[in-house]
């Protein structure tokens, strides 16, 4: 394991859970803009709850993580890339908490009702108003893009450090095991 050490167990299942979340997030939303069929609905039950679902875990793993501090990157590291790390993982959560806080006043805006199933329906955080609507839905398709990207930057980092590197960087987010 090159000496690496390894991210709270905690850490690592929410890592885990919440990447095949957001996966799913992104392309159940873009299967959804894509379709007027009677799928379209479906993926909007889907979409809605699982947003919401990404929203209370990011919070709960923002806090984690302010109290569980990451293992340090390796030393050897060029510091540009120590510092693009960094960066990335902070803009992970920054839209894993406004992605879900968006739609919401999207659809607030819209005076759509977001409901999670169960028949909870939560309340509207913004007033009807078209324009509002318009942008937010705006941004919020670019801000999917963005995710998207940031989301393939930061496998393919993963993937450098398994791969080519092999410094216990990826080792280190996935389940320990005996060298």
């Amino acid at each position: 394991m090159n000496g690496q050490p390894m991210f709270h167990p905690f850490a690592r299942v929410m890592h885990w859970l919440m990447a095949t979340m957001i996966l799913a997030m992104l392309f159940i939303g873009a299967g959804m803009v894509s379709t007027v069929s009677e799928k379209h609905q479906w993926l909007v039950g889907i979409h809605k709850p699982l947003g919401a679902a990404v929203f209370v875990l990011a919070l709960v793993r923002l806090g984690f993580r302010l109290t569980h501090p990451a293992p340090p990157l390796p030393a050897d590291l060029p510091l540009w890339q120590k510092l693009a790390a960094h960066a990335s993982h902070w803009l992970l959560y920054a839209l894993m908490l406004a992605m879900p806080l968006i739609g919401w006043g999207m659809l607030s805006a819209g005076g759509y009702p977001v409901t999670l199933g169960g028949g909870i329906q939560l309340p509207s955080i913004l007033p009807a108003n078209p324009a509002l609507f318009a942008w937010l839905r705006e941004s919020h398709r670019y801000l999917a893009w963005l995710f998207f990207l940031t989301f393939l930057a930061h496998m393919g980092a993963a993937l450098m450090h398994g791969l080519i590197r092999r410094d216990g960087v990826l080792r280190s987010m996935t389940v320990a095991r005996r060298d």
